[in-house]
């Protein structure tokens, strides 16, 4: 039985990436409890599209801005509040990081894709970030 509204279990999320020293490289934040690495991920508000929703968890839980860019990455699901949550993913290309933000109690890392796999531990998302190089070479990045 749903123990929240509707609207609850449609979420969106970003994978905040960049360039450095010509190499891809995923920012993951620590889960509010701190066991985990995860990707900035939040219910999509209903005054919001899912693109619009996503960006602003950037900017909440990881204190970062950007582009995102053109397209679904793709979605994945997870159980949570007794039903199953079905989450758009995106791409957003990070141009500010700031010092402060609403959820600096989560620790922020930059990791090259290879090592940014390894601690996701959603095999669905981890399926999603194997298909990140061929989503950016399709918007014309290395």
């Amino acid at each position: 039985m749903r123990e929240c509204p509707d609207y609850f279990y449609q979420q969106s999320a970003v994978v905040p990436i960049r360039f450095h020293e010509r190499r891809l490289q995923i920012l993951m934040i620590s889960s509010r409890k701190g066991k985990r690495w995860v990707i900035p991920k939040g219910v999509i508000e209903p005054d919001l599209s899912a693109e619009e929703s996503a960006a602003k968890e950037a900017a909440e839980e990881a204190g970062i801005q950007g582009e995102i860019l053109p397209g679904l990455l793709g979605s994945f699901q997870y159980e949570k509040w007794g039903d199953t949550c079905t989450v758009q993913v995106f791409v957003l290309q990070v141009n500010q990081v700031f010092e402060q933000w609403l959820e600096d109690f989560r620790s922020r890392m930059w990791l090259d894709l290879p090592e940014a796999k390894k601690r996701i531990s959603e095999p669905a998302l981890q399926e999603l970030i194997e298909q990140l190089p061929l989503f950016l070479a399709g918007h014309g990045l290395p």
